[in-house]
């Protein structure tokens, strides 16, 4: 707990250094979403905001949150871990355009003393979740780990109380690799588990992972790397275990990049890719005249997508335990910040 405490501290110390001072004229953005990728987005709108003297506000409420809260223009745009379905964007009310900003993993942090590369198959993650295994000494596990002196403890998951990006891409692995998983629990954004504690976003989630024996959990890859919490090493779809690092998460990404970016790299069958690998995405509006908006702050936020996506704000993302962009999907993203407009026309930048 108190390296979660340390991680959460380092994060508001950087994001409240440099020139807190708004400039005349300036702009106010704001947004809320996905925890998933907040230790990111703090610390990018933050030297955005520095950069240009446009001011940047994101709460960190969950995708569901965010996706209702751009569809309520409340905010600016929205983050989430998991793309809109045909039947979200067309409840969305007007056309609605999906940045992806960096590469990510959903990993299975654990609490066990002394037990470092602990392997897991997504059947034994379903069986843990689904009641089925309840202690750490179970064969199935053993079997998995014959090297490992496992404890008869019990196990404690742990998962997500709120709508939730990270639940959705957690659950639809699952469901597409591990049947009973799909019978029984399913896949999206909040769900009912039938064993464990709730806990709210991912920073919720590694806290109780941190500070209780026995304990595992899906987070952010993130999160996990910052807080030197341990994660288990996944079998991918080529029978390989394999640790979420940049360069395992960035491998499931060798796919074709449809125009729009709604893709999923879950499952991949590259051999040395994370299996439980996905983008995430900012959400806007691509008509940005609406609820009074001026051509100041639809070009405002254009900049600061262009902010995040350049080599600057990659840079960024690397430094804050993600995978940066490959360059075919900042091409896409690109190709996709250019085609905002504020009154038809495309906003001068």
């Amino acid at each position: 707990m108190n390296k979660f405490l340390l991680f959460t501290c380092t994060i508001l110390v950087l994001v409240s250094c440099g020139n807190s001072s708004r400039k005349e004229g300036s702009v106010k953005l704001s947004g809320a979403g996905a925890t998933f990728p907040a230790p990111f987005y703090n610390i990018v709108f933050k030297e955005y905001a520095k950069a240009s003297g446009n001011e940047v506000t994101y709460g960190g409420i969950g995708s569901g949150g965010g996706i209702r809260s751009l569809k309520d223009k409340t905010v600016d745009f929205g983050a989430t871990d998991v793309f809109l379905s045909d039947q979200e964007l067309q409840e969305m009310g007007s056309d609605v355009i999906h940045i992806p900003t960096a590469m990510g993993a959903v990993v299975l942090s654990y609490n066990l003393k002394n037990i470092k590369d602990l392997k897991l198959t997504a059947e034994v993650i379903s069986a843990i979740y689904r009641g089925d295994i309840k202690y750490w000494n179970d064969p199935r596990i053993k079997t998995l780990n014959p090297e490992s002196k496992l404890p008869e403890q019990l196990i404690t998951p742990v998962y997500r109380s709120d709508g939730s990006g990270t639940t959705a891409v957690f659950s639809e692995y699952m469901s597409k690799v591990d049947n009973a998983w799909n019978k029984e629990i399913g896949e999206g954004k909040s769900l009912k588990f039938p064993t464990g504690i709730a806990a709210k976003g991912n920073p919720g989630v590694a806290g109780i992972i941190a500070e209780t024996d026995g304990a595992i959990g899906y987070i952010g890859s993130e999160y996990a790397l910052a807080l030197n919490i341990p994660s288990a090493l996944i079998q991918n779809s080529s029978g390989n275990f394999v640790k979420a690092d940049s360069k395992n998460v960035s491998a499931s990404a060798n796919v074709d990049i449809p125009a729009d970016t709604r893709v999923i790299i879950t499952n991949s069958t590259n051999p040395e890719a994370y299996p439980i690998s996905t983008f995430t995405w900012i959400i806007a509006y691509r008509e940005q005249n609406y609820n009074n908006r001026t051509e100041a702050n639809a070009n405002a936020l254009i900049k600061l997508f262009d902010y995040i996506i350049s080599d600057q704000g990659q840079n960024i993302a690397a430094k804050t335990y993600y995978a940066p962009l490959s360059s075919a999907a900042k091409d896409r993203a690109k190709a996709i910040i250019g085609s905002v407009t504020f009154e038809g026309k495309n906003s001068v930048k």
